[in-house]
């Protein structure tokens, strides 16, 4: 019997040692070739940086099956078209991503030629000038003085607390009261959200149900779903709880054929099977918010309107001019994860929820917004902070103070707010699995530096 179990073991040891040998397949090979585009033509068009600052911060310390292929693919960058192609394949066109103005990058399918760049979506509307105004709708008068204790706290926060740190802002009482970012970034130097896109996607279905467009306790509106689909009980509620009950591979969800491989977010976030009955579980899945926002769309049309709504409604209203969400090939907007964004714009998000949905007197959000996105869904994630709508749930166990809740994204992208305190925390970084952030115990140092 022993035998039997040395060579099952042996056998196993064998199986792991090809698989880390073996050559990438082309699927693999794919999927690396448009991170590396997708990457390198927002950093390069959405935030302004050159190849090396992105290959040093985005293209490193990212998941290891990408990592060495994303290092050595070759790329090539038309600064004229605002492209970025990937070659990854000899019998294949490379993978290629374009930038738009708005709209930012998205990526052709695999297999597409670069032609097809030309029948990509577009939306043309120019951003209102803001930054001369008063903050928060501009950038004029923003600071405030910092205290001692805080300068020493947002200091540390670039080397103590670990992780990779390019930027802290803290907000109390609608004032910047620090801010400091690492060489290289600044006020108006955008990086990825990453999942903390998903508080965006919740203000966005906030401001449809205020406009009358969408109702969170109706079912959620997939065109995809037939009539007769189990799927279409599911309610715009549930997903933002991430409760939808359709199945996903594995906790967490990774989408990487929508993020990084060019497939439509039509393709492939509806078309999960029913798993379990729909509000009865909590898993966290990219596939939910990609959902939610397909839902407003769908209420709107697939038209210009779609397009226009996130910016016209919310973002430009909030002086929010700095922010890119970026869509597929079919103009769906990626916002579980593909939103470049700066320090202080998310600082506005988080001020608009202080005050509860309302901007310079205009309610853009429901009444109770704030208190809904901040209740607790049905059902919580078994270990850390709880679950609202979209939002992370913090207190007393995490040594935050009851009521706090926050907006959170990989590689160390946090905002917390703090209602109790009139306080919005904002950290931007590049961590990673082995060089992580502690949020909370940064979270509860600022507002101690603060008291």
């Amino acid at each position: 019997m022993r035998a039997i179990f040395l060579a099952a073991a042996l056998a196993s040891l064998a199986s792991a040692v090809v698989a880390q040998t073996a050559p990438p397949d082309a699927h693999t090979r794919g999927l690396a070739a448009g991170y590396k585009a997708a990457f390198l033509c927002s950093g390069l068009f959405n935030a302004g940086q050159t190849p090396e600052q992105v290959a040093r911060d985005d293209l490193e310390g990212i998941y290891p099956n990408y990592q060495e292929l994303v290092r050595t693919l070759p790329a090539k960058i038309d600064r004229q078209r605002r492209t970025v192609s990937v070659a990854f394949d000899e019998k294949l066109p490379p993978r290629v991503a374009v930038w738009r103005p708005n709209l930012g990058c998205a990526q052709l399918p695999v297999g597409a030629a670069a032609e097809a760049a030309a029948r990509l979506p577009r939306m043309d509307l120019k951003a209102p000038a803001t930054d001369a105004r008063r903050w928060p709708d501009g950038d004029a008068a923003a600071a405030a003085l910092t205290p001692p204790k805080l300068a020493k706290v947002v200091a540390d926060a670039f080397g103590a607390y670990g992780g990779e740190t390019t930027g802290v802002l803290v907000v109390k009482e609608g004032r910047i009261v620090a801010e400091r970012y690492r060489e290289g970034y600044g006020v108006h130097v955008p990086q990825r959200t990453w999942s903390a896109a998903k508080s965006l996607t919740a203000t966005v279905v906030g401001r449809a149900v205020q406009r009358g467009f969408v109702k969170v306790d109706a079912p959620a509106r997939i065109p995809e779903w037939p009539a007769g689909d189990p799927r279409r009980q599911i309610t715009l509620k549930q997903l933002m709880h991430m409760g939808s009950g359709l199945w996903t591979a594995g906790p967490g969800n990774r989408t990487d054929e929508v993020y990084v491989g060019g497939a439509l977010v039509t393709q492939t976030a509806t078309a999960m099977p029913m798993e379990a009955a729909p509000g009865s579980r909590f898993r966290y899945a990219n596939n939910d918010t990609l959902l939610a926002a397909r839902t407003v769309r769908a209420a709107l049309g697939d038209g210009p309107a779609a397009l226009e709504f996130p910016f016209r409604e919310l973002l430009w209203k909030i002086g929010m001019t700095h922010t890119t969400p970026e869509t597929d090939w079919q103009g769906n907007f990626i916002l579980s994860s593909q939103v470049w964004t700066t320090a202080r714009d998310l600082a506005r998000l988080g001020l608009l929820y202080q005050n509860d949905g309302v901007w310079n007197g205009e309610r853009l959000l429901p009444a109770g917004w704030s208190r809904f996105v901040a209740t607790p869904a049905p059902a919580q994630p078994p270990n850390g902070p709880g679950y609202g709508a979209f939002f992370w749930l913090y207190g007393a166990a995490q040594g935050l103070p009851e009521g706090t809740y926050g907006m959170n994204g990989n590689r160390g992208q946090y905002v917390f707010i703090v209602p109790s305190k009139k306080v919005v925390i904002v950290r931007r970084g590049f961590d990673s699995a082995t060089k992580r952030f502690d949020e909370q115990r940064f979270a509860r140092d600022v507002l101690a530096a603060l008291d």
